[in-house]
C-alpha cells in the first residue's frame, strides 16, 4: 500500500471526496466554512457514537450531508507534537485504505488553539500523513497502490511558513519511503554486501559520497571486534561510510548505525519464537543512512557523516565462541561472553572510525538491548551520553519531531560491570541495568572530550503488526530526530 500523496493548496476546498475534521476532548474542530448543518450533524454523530477523539482514533460518520473523516487528536491539556503526528499518521492510513478517496481536504479550524505554531503543526501533519499512508508491498503479487491528493485549505495553511514546512516534510517523506523499502527487505534478499550496494545507489542519487571497507580492508584496519561477529556467516561483513559535505569550516556530525542484517544470536542462539523480526536488527544502520540522505536532500549546511557496520550474526562452523577474546581497532581487548551481544562489538570498531573524523559530536543508533523495552516499552527511545548539552539537544529535537527520548544515567559506577576477567572488557554485564551496560561498553570506545550519545531504539525501530498509525515494519526512528538535530544544533559554537 505504498501510495504516493500529492499535496496542493487552495483558498477553499474544491469538491474533495472527504474532509478531515479533528476531534479534541470530545469537541469537533470543524472549519467555519463547513455549513452549520454539517457541523451539527457531526457533533450529533460523535455524541451518539461516543467518539471522544482519542489520539489516533478515526471514524467515518454515516448519514452526513458530506463525507467526513474524524481524527482524534487527544485531550487538549495533553497535547504534544508526538500525539499530533500520530493522529495524522492514523489519518494517512485511513485515507490510504479508503479505495473511494482520490482527494482529501483539511481546512484550519479557526477556533482551535494549539501550543505550537501553524507551520510546525502543518509539517508534523504532512509527515504523519506520508508515514501513515505507507505500507511495504514489494513482495506482494497484488498491490493496492494508487495516487491521491491532499488539499491544504485556507490562508493559514497557504502562508509561506506552513507551505515550506509541508514541502520539507514531502522531501523528507520521499527519502524515508525509499529507505523504508530497503529496511523492510528480508535477510535472504539483503545481506551486508547488498546493503552496501543499495546504500551506494541511494547515495549517488542524493549527491552523497560513499565508501565501503570489505572484510579484507577491515582486517588491515585491525577491526577484530566487527569481524568477530561476521565469522559465523558465509556473507562477509563490511563498513559503509556516507558523507554529506555541507559547508566548509564546520566540524561534521557523525551518526553510527548498527546494521546486523540478521541476528540469530550466533552460538548464543536466540529462541526460535519471533526470530523472524531479527531482520530489523539493521534498523540503526537504516536510520543512519536515512539521516545522511535527509541532510543532503534538505541541503543542510552542517556536514553529516554516517558509518554503518554491516554484518550477519550466524552460528556457522567458524563462528565466534563464548569465551573468545578479540582486539578492537583501538587496541582494547574484549572477552565475548555472549555472542548475542554483538551489536556493541561492531559499533566499537565503527566508533573509532567516527572519532577519526574529528567530529563536533557522535551519535550511535542501535537496536541494542531488549532491556530498553522492559524499561520504556515502545513509546520512547533511550538516550545515554557523556555530554549533557548534546543529550539535551537531542531530546529537544525528539520533542519537536515526535520521536521522543528518555535519558538513562551513565555514571562511572556502571563501568565496573563491564570490566573483564581475562581482557580489558567483557561484552555483557551481570544482567542488571542492561541498557545502561550496553551504553557503558560503547563509552569505552569514544575518545575523551568528544561529545557522544547512544540511542537504543530496540523498542521503537519497527512495528510488529499493523496499527492505526501505521503498517507493520520499519519506522526509521530516530532519523527525523537526527535530521532536525543536524539542522538546529550549535553544539560547537
Amino acid at each position: 500500500m505504498n501510495k504516493p500523496v500529492a499535496f496542493h493548496w487552495s483558498a477553499r476546498a474544491t469538491r474533495p471526496d472527504v474532509r478531515i475534521v479533528p476531534v479534541q476532548s470530545g469537541k469537533t474542530l470543524a472549519p467555519a466554512s463547513l455549513p452549520a448543518v454539517d457541523r451539527h450533524a457531526i457533533e450529533a454523530w460523535c455524541r451518539a457514537a461516543e467518539f471522544a477523539g482519542a489520539v489516533g482514533a478515526t471514524a467515518w460518520p454515516t448519514n452526513l450531508p458530506a463525507p467526513v473523516l474524524l481524527v482524534g487528536i487527544g485531550r487538549k491539556e495533553e497535547f504534544h507534537a508526538a500525539r499530533w503526528r500520530r493522529a495524522w499518521a492514523a489519518a494517512g492510513r485511513a485515507l490510504a485504505q479508503a479505495a473511494a478517496v482520490r482527494r482529501a481536504a483539511f481546512e484550519w479550524p479557526a477556533a482551535a488553539t494549539f501550543p505550537l505554531e501553524t507551520a510546525a503543526l502543518a509539517g508534523l501533519a504532512a509527515d504523519g500523513l506520508l508515514a501513515g499512508a505507507y505500507a511495504f508491498e514489494a513482495y506482494k503479487t497484488k498491490k493496492s497502490a494508487r495516487a491521491w491528493t491532499f488539499e491544504w485549505v485556507g490562508a493559514a495553511l497557504a502562508a509561506e511558513p506552513a507551505r515550506a514546512a509541508v514541502r520539507r516534510a514531502e522531501t523528507a517523506g520521499a527519502v524515508l519511503r525509499d529507505v523504508r523499502e530497503l529496511a523492510n527487505r528480508p535477510a535472504n534478499e539483503l545481506g551486508p554486501a547488498e546493503l552496501a550496494a543499495e546504500s551506494r545507489k541511494l547515495a549517488r542519487a542524493a549527491g552523497v559520497s560513499c565508501r565501503v571497507w570489505d572484510a579484507a580492508a577491515l582486517a588491515k584496519e585491525k577491526c577484530g571486534a566487527l569481524l568477530a561477529v561476521a565469522r559465523g556467516s558465509r556473507r562477509p561483513g563490511c563498513l559503509i561510510r556516507l558523507a554529506h559535505a555541507g559547508q566548509r569550516g564546520q566540524k561534521p556530525l557523525v551518526v553510527v548505525g548498527k546494521a546486523v542484517t540478521f541476528d540469530s544470536g550466533g552460538i548464543s542462539l536466540k529462541p526460535g519464537k519471533n526470530m523472524e523480526w531479527m531482520k530489523y536488527d539493521k534498523s540503526g544502520g537504516m536510520a543512519a543512512l536515512a539521516t545522511v540522505l535527509l541532510a543532503a536532500r534538505l541541503k543542510l549546511p552542517r556536514p553529516v557523516v554516517a558509518y554503518i557496520p554491516a554484518v550477519e550474526n550466524m552460528p556457522g562452523g567458524g563462528a565466534t565462541r563464548p569465551g573468545d577474546i578479540v582486539t578492537a581497532r583501538i587496541g582494547k581487548t574484549i572477552e565475548i561472553l555472549n555472542t548475542d551481544a554483538e551489536g556493541r562489538l561492531i559499533l566499537a570498531d565503527a566508533l573509532s572510525f567516527a572519532a577519526d573524523e574529528k567530529p563536533a559530536a557522535i551519535v550511535d543508533v542501535a537496536t541494542l538491548t531488549g532491556a530498553v523495552i522492559v524499561a520504556l516499552g515502545h513509546e520512547a527511545t533511550a538516550v545515554l551520553g557523556n555530554d549533557d548539552r548534546l543529550v539535551l539537544d537531542l531530546m529537544l529535537s525528539g520533542e519537536a519531531t515526535g520521536e521522543r527520548l528518555w535519558q538513562l544515567p551513565l555514571w562511572p559506577e556502571y563501568d565496573e560491570m563491564l570490566k573483564g576477567q581475562f581482557a580489558d572488557l567483557k561484552n555483557v554485564g551481570d544482567g542488571s541495568a542492561g541498557t545502561i551496560a550496553g551504553g557503558a561498553f560503547l563509552k569505552a570506545f569514544v575518545p575523551a572530550g568528544v561529545p557522544w550519545a547512544h540511542l537504543d531504539v530496540a523498542g521503537t525501530a519497527w512495528l510488529e503488526k499493523d496499527e492505526a498509525c501505521g503498517a507493520a515494519g520499519a519506522t526509521l526512528v530516530p532519523a527525523r530526530l537526527l535530521a532536525d538535530w543536524a539542522a538546529r544544533t550549535t553544539l560547537d559554537s
